[in-house]
């Protein structure tokens, strides 16, 4: 007897319509996140009360290297092939996954020659032992197939967020398992490790399509380097907005202190990373085969969509606000209490970061690389500048919401940014912003004696 198919994912919404693509892809998407952040949650909780807080404050500092060392490389062969005309050709997807694997490995060696000045920087000498190791995850990632980028180019998000969430269930159990047996940060760092290697081998046995070998075609990486020249500088700025607090507060802070932080930032930026995954794997599709510039439809259906995105994104975010520190004393021991305040403070004050996700794709799905770099370059100045006014002027509580601050002061350009491609819609964002900071003012307000035993 054969055994029954695994359920396509896709039967759950049929069609194969823009519209029905996008909710599909959209509710998959969701979904995966929610039980991903449930499965996070869960080890996490497990996790600190089999490891220590300073444990943290190290892992968040390896992170940040690792992600630094991935988006300071990074160029776009994601965006690339989603938004390409010859996204579906193998010399093409044979070509970008022969500069992954390059990327990749120059990675590693990367991490490797690092690891000695970062520890000294930040005054911690294990760093110089477990970052090489940890590095090992970017060369294997680079061996991921194109395969994944395929499926998200055509808005198939079923079995991808399966394999994902097969991967995080594997890596939770393994830095579970190690953290009992060892007590140690090497639990978090080999838990990466086999992670690693557990998306790699699902996504070559998983995905359907032909398997890539190693090609370069001239015509191919013409292209792929064109327009990944102005994505690589984009993501430069990007890991500035997305990681100078972790750079910055973790020199000013102690390990304890900057492990609560980032348990924090955590749980508040739930929303945040919401957007950011349906962003990744649907607006850019969406952008390119639903341009609203092309006509009064295109951007009545962008507008509904966004529409819909800013209202849940945001008012998840609003519960997160009002409730983050009952959450943190219902769920953490009283070791990680003072994270409750912070966790309000950051869901308050993330609408305007929340706005930007929601369409800033749009010039990338017209092949707009280069102006969004510039709006990119133009809010990582403005969000190191608020991150490290508001630490002089306020300490904690003052650089957080002096990133808020600089996210708002951002949306002249990102008018700039969105208005040659049609998808500017002023009076959108002004009701969104204006509901957010209703909502983050009712927060702090409420918690206004926690946030003055914060400042002093």
């Amino acid at each position: 007897m054969t055994a029954a198919p695994l359920p396509d994912p896709a039967s759950f919404a049929p069609g194969r319509s823009l519209g029905a693509r996008v909710l599909r892809s959209s509710v998959i998407t969701m979904g995966g996140f929610a039980a991903s952040q449930g499965l996070r949650l869960v080890s996490n909780l497990i996790l600190t009360r089999l490891l220590f807080p300073e444990a943290f404050g190290l892992m968040a500092m390896v992170s940040v290297v690792l992600m630094a060392l991935a988006m300071l490389s990074d160029v776009g062969l994601g965006p690339a092939i989603m938004g390409s005309r010859r996204g579906d050709d193998p010399a093409f997807l044979d070509t970008a996954w022969t500069i992954q694997i390059l990327r990749g490995l120059l990675l590693w060696l990367a991490a490797l020659g690092l690891a000695g000045p970062l520890a000294r920087f930040w005054g911690e000498a294990d760093l110089a032992l477990y970052l090489p190791v940890a590095a090992l995850s970017l060369l294997i990632a680079g061996f991921n197939p194109t395969r994944l980028e395929t499926q998200n180019r055509h808005l198939r998000a079923g079995r991808v967020t399966l394999i994902e969430l097969a991967t995080q269930g594997i890596g939770a159990l393994s830095a579970v398992l190690l953290a009992w047996a060892t007590g140690s940060v090497w639990a978090l760092v080999a838990s990466n490790l086999i992670a690693a290697l557990a998306m790699l081998l699902l996504l070559d046995l998983g995905l359907p399509g032909p398997r890539n070998r190693l090609r370069w075609e001239r015509e191919a990486a013409s292209e792929l380097i064109r327009f990944g020249r102005w994505i690589f500088l984009a993501t430069l700025c990007g890991f500035v907005i997305g990681q100078a607090d972790k750079v910055i507060l973790g020199r000013h802070l102690d390990l304890a202190q900057f492990g609560r932080y980032n348990i924090a930032w955590f749980l508040a930026s739930v929303p945040l990373l919401l957007g950011g995954a349906v962003a990744r794997r649907v607006l850019i599709p969406v952008y390119r085969d639903s341009s609203p510039a092309a006509s009064a439809a295109n951007r009545a259906r962008i507008r509904r969509l966004r529409g819909a995105a800013l209202l849940g994104l945001m008012g998840l975010s609003g519960l997160i606000a009002l409730g983050g520190d009952r959450l943190v004393g219902l769920l953490y021991d009283p070791r990680y209490h003072a994270a409750g305040i912070l966790v309000v403070l950051i869901a308050a004050i993330q609408g305007p970061a929340i706005l930007i996700l929601t369409c800033d794709q749009a010039a990338l799905a017209a092949g707009d690389s280069r102006r969004f770099f510039v709006f990119t370059l133009i809010r990582a100045g403005l969000v190191t500048l608020g991150l490290l006014g508001g630490l002089q002027a306020g300490g904690l509580m003052g650089a957080v919401i002096g990133q808020g601050l600089a996210n708002l002061a951002a949306y002249p350009a990102l008018a700039w940014l969105l208005r040659p491609h049609g998808a500017w819609d002023p009076g959108l964002d002004a009701a969104a912003l204006s509901l957010s900071g209703l909502a983050g003012a009712a927060a702090i307000w409420l918690h206004a004696g926690l946030f003055a035993a914060l400042s002093g």
